[in-house]
């Protein structure tokens, strides 16, 4: 089933939306997504799909184009990273209020200032609230099999959302893995060819994303929510096909050495399998150690997350960005606010880590779970490793 190749994951992922025999692209470069935007266009360029592939001036532009591009019932596909999502910011809450079923791929990078091209998760989290859903890849196979998937998530008529794939850059992006790439055929059966709902054509004149009046604008943005949240069980729906169809399972939250854990760490993105090696070695230690690793974050998997902390005395949570002036980062803050009402809840602990690709190794884990599981952090949440 499929071909085992290696190949660079930014590459591999467009290769992905081609198996999804995408209509239009539109792409802005930026490091480092830019080989998803190159690749893309060579696709495109050697006839490989039936596709039009835009040139734009900007990831405003972009996003816009494909927006146009999916209200007229196209299957689109755009990237982006860093700066360039947060320009995609304006644009992006209308394309989730329109119920367009864009795919996004973003290669995670810091965002300025300083400049910096390398990894963290601070251009993500200021989308969270957009509309989109958002899906955390670990590994270049989570890449292609979530943007294949993202599209049957996002076609399906009761969701008809945009979806985000996220793949942290360089970490992931830029390195050569082995990866299963599905052939047509199988990727034919499991995605059908788009049926669009509503289409904007000048033969039957609609309109789409007009004005809203107050008497309106609240039911406009509860059924975007309900949609939103409800779109999980379709998620999950899709994940279980795969399964069957590829022998490859996702869930919303994934353990690892869970089941007797008195502690764990909890990680997005990369940064799971070298946990998971932190979490082989603190066994080796006689510390009863588990992983905790999200990769569905909008929406945001509540009950998912306290059946897998069930029994977790203290849970380290990772965080690869800041909240500014908050109680802690991101991801802390969510995993926080998930267990208020439980009556039985972990003591949490909350380590901001690897941002603009500061390396946390192995031996960095380690730490932070004993730092974590003796109560020895001073604040309510750390920037781990930082000088001075």
């Amino acid at each position: 089933m499929g071909k085992l190749v290696g190949m660079e994951v930014a590459l591999a992922a467009a290769e992905a939306a081609a198996l999804c025999r995408f209509e239009v692209a539109a792409v802005y470069p930026i490091t480092p997504q830019s080989h998803v935007a190159e690749h893309l266009s060579d696709i495109v360029n050697d006839g490989r799909v039936d596709a039009s592939f835009i040139t734009v001036e900007g990831e405003h532009s972009a996003l816009s184009a494909v927006i146009g591009a999916s209200a007229t019932g196209a299957r689109v596909i755009t990237a982006t990273s860093s700066q360039g999502l947060l320009y995609m910011g304006e644009v992006m809450p209308i394309a989730s209020g329109m119920r367009l079923p864009i795919v996004m791929i973003v290669a995670n990078r810091a965002v300025s200032s300083p400049i910096n091209i390398w990894n963290d998760h601070s251009d993500i989290m200021p989308m969270r609230d957009t509309g989109w859903i958002t899906i955390f890849a670990e590994n270049g196979q989570d890449a292609v099999d979530m943007v294949i998937q993202a599209y049957k998530i996002a076609e399906n008529r009761d969701v008809m959302l945009p979806v985000i794939v996220t793949m942290d850059g360089f970490q992931l992006t830029h390195v050569v893995e082995p990866i299963n790439i599905p052939d047509q055929e199988e990727v034919d059966r499991f995605l059908p060819p788009y049926n669009p709902y509503a289409t904007l054509h000048p033969d039957r004149p609609i309109s789409m994303g007009t004005l809203g009046m107050p008497e309106i604008f609240p039911e406009a943005q509860k059924a975007k929510d309900v949609a939103l949240v409800n779109s999980i069980r379709v998620i999950k729906e899709v994940w279980d096909e795969w399964e069957r169809l590829f022998g490859r399972k996702y869930e919303a939250v994934e353990t690892y050495r869970t089941d007797d854990a008195d502690v764990a760490l909890l990680t997005m993105g990369s940064m799971g399998e070298t946990a998971e090696v932190a979490v082989d070695e603190l066994r080796r230690q006689d510390v009863k150690a588990g992983l905790v690793k999200i990769k569905l974050w909008r929406p945001f998997p509540f009950e998912d997350l306290k059946k897998a902390l069930k029994g977790i005395r203290v849970l380290a949570v990772t965080d690869r960005a800041v909240s500014f002036g908050g109680p802690g980062g991101p991801v802390f803050s969510e995993v926080r606010s998930a267990l208020y009402d439980e009556d039985v809840r972990p003591k949490i602990a909350n380590f901001i880590i690897g941002l603009g690709g500061r390396d946390v190794q192995v031996g960095d884990f380690v730490t932070m779970v004993k730092r974590a599981a003796e109560g020895k952090l001073a604040e309510p949440y750390e920037f781990y490793g930082v000088r001075g």
